[in-house]
């Protein structure tokens, strides 16, 4: 499959000034495992992605790396670097990440198979309009929701572990998460305190005769790029750690095994002057009754009396006004014609921002009246469609398990 196959086609009525939305259904983040689970040959699951027939799969997700991220920085991970330039058949070697470029959506993508209009989870927080309040779908979940219930399709480890081992090799503080129960709920939970823990683990799991898919969470490269940006030391130094990690994992998974790895979003820097409390302008504000999303795609959502066009486009042309074209800014109507969440069921509709804002250059957007001051520190950051957020790798190679434990 050519690297650069293009986007999907634009949905009729698109708005000319945004991107292309996400290739859902056909080179997105929402494809690895439903592929993955055809590979191995469980009936109702396409290999989109064009994966080899497997009997065992270990999927590698390493939060934050971005394509541009891992190209440029390719000195620091000799081993992956060895197996890029091996190649991988008709396997792409990128993938769109959801919409938006953020955690909570891209994980549940990936966890579901389905875009975030279907699975719901729509942002970092985003508005819950039957307490109208903003409730956060990542670390700290709202008690007042039921993550079941806040996405209540089946994930794709429910729909095959029937047939399939199924396991999930993660920090043990993701064991039971909300977000896990939201998106990644399904067979056994593998913990693991240190990189070396977790892949010793994972090469016993999947020792086991029969068809086997595991899901390998690394989160280190994204923690560093938050605190101390995508270009720092400390983030070479994460990639270091996954390279030596995917050798490990290369040498002691079963041999044949196909070991995926991919991403749930990239990532970019924002300097400190262009992180920006936008709440101290009363034009960006007027008539917004709530602000939710991430500091690179905010959703706004409009008081009753604002909640028509014009009150609508005031406010798009208020921010355009404010920041031209470092930025889009696109009502919620022309995001669902353009694509953006796929396709959106209706209860999921009313969680989207009336008006969104999506960073187009290195800014960041802040509501300074409900952020911590920390939230402001953070360097590295995500969340909207540049190509250094939405592009993600995919390599596809097979374990050779030369050093893999007998008995």
């Amino acid at each position: 499959m050519p690297e650069d196959r293009p986007h999907a086609a634009q949905a009729p009525g698109r708005t000319p000034d945004l991107p292309p939305a996400p290739a859902y259904g056909h080179r997105s983040i929402a494809e690895v495992l439903t592929s993955a689970a055809a590979s191995l040959g469980v009936e109702g699951f396409s290999n989109t992605l064009g994966l080899p027939a497997a009997s065992r799969v270990c999927v590698v997700l390493a939060d934050g790396l971005g394509r541009n991220l891992l190209k440029q920085k390719s000195a620091h991970t000799p081993f992956l670097r060895s197996v890029q330039q091996a190649g991988q058949g008709d396997v792409p070697v990128w993938l769109d990440s959801a919409f938006p470029s953020t955690t909570a959506a891209a994980l549940s993508s990936f966890g579901t198979g389905l875009p975030a209009g279907q699975h719901g989870m729509v942002g970092y927080d985003v508005l819950d309009p039957d307490q109208d309040k903003v409730v956060n779908l990542l670390g700290n979940w709202d008690p007042g929701v039921d993550p079941s219930a806040w996405q209540p399709f089946p994930t794709v480890f429910e729909r095959i572990a029937h047939q399939v081992d199924v396991s999930t090799v993660s920090l043990a503080q993701f064991d039971g998460s909300p977000m896990t129960r939201a998106a990644l709920r399904g067979g056994r939970f593998i913990p693991g305190a240190t990189a070396h823990a977790r892949t010793a683990a994972a090469a016993d799991a999947m020792a086991a005769s029969g068809p086997s898919l595991m899901y390998f969470y690394v989160n280190d490269l994204d923690k560093a790029g938050h605190r101390h940006g995508c270009r720092s030391e400390q983030w070479e130094h994460q990639l270091e750690e996954l390279d030596a990690t995917v050798k490990r994992l290369n040498s002691g998974l079963p041999a044949g095994t196909t070991i995926l790895l991919t991403a749930d979003h990239g990532m970019l820097d924002v300097a400190e002057p262009q992180r920006i409390d936008f709440s101290t302008d009363p034009a960006l504000v007027a008539g917004v009754r709530h602000t939710a999303g991430e500091p690179r795609m905010v959703h706004l959502y409009l008081e009753e009396s604002h909640l028509t066009d014009a009150g609508r486009e005031r406010l798009v042309a208020a921010w355009k006004g404010r920041f031209g074209d470092r930025i889009w800014a696109f009502t919620r109507g022309e995001a669902l014609a353009g694509g953006l969440f796929g396709d959106v069921r209706p209860a999921v509709e009313r969680r989207i921002g009336d008006v969104m804002i999506a960073a187009r250059d290195a800014v960041a957007l802040y509501d300074g009246r409900r952020m911590r001051p920390t939230a402001m520190e953070v360097v590295g950051q995500h969340g909207s469609l540049s190509k250094a957020e939405r592009e993600v790798p995919l390599l596809c190679f097979t374990a050779e398990g030369r050093n893999r434990r007998r008995g």
